[in-house]
């Protein structure tokens, strides 16, 4: 299966995204914002990046422009998960790298895991979905 980063500010989130990947065999590390997910990269090395935009002290755009995805890490896949549906940021996500954009309020947890399948093997689609 994938290693992936899963970076949540709201912590019941981050733990029920993380039960749900782990249990099908996934092996999880979390970050609470832009900044802790920069230290986990030091010694974790993801397939797919689930990246909140919204955060405290260091956001996910704030995160994606100082993590280069095309030329460090183009075989690393960013999934946005935010409920700005149609923003700037979004937008802007895309620019830096991202490969998908998945609305929170229009995704059951039980259904991130295959949101993560498809992402990873590349049945993704760039538009918020």
């Amino acid at each position: 299966m994938a290693n992936i980063l899963v970076v949540e500010d709201d912590k019941d989130l981050n733990n029920a995204y993380k039960i749900i990947l782990e249990s099908e065999n996934h092996t999880v590390v979390s970050a609470f914002n832009g900044k802790e997910a920069l230290k986990a990269l030091n010694s974790f090395k993801p397939d797919l990046i689930l990246l909140d935009l919204l955060m405290p002290i260091m956001g996910g755009l704030e995160f994606l422009q100082h993590y280069d995805l095309a030329k460090e890490h183009p075989d690393v896949k960013v999934l946005i998960f935010t409920n700005m549906e149609n923003s700037p940021e979004v937008t802007e996500a895309y620019k830096l790298g991202a490969a998908r954009c998945i609305i929170k309020s229009w995704t059951a947890p039980q259904n991130l895991a295959r949101v993560i399948t498809d992402t990873l093997e590349n049945r993704a689609v760039n538009v918020a979905s």
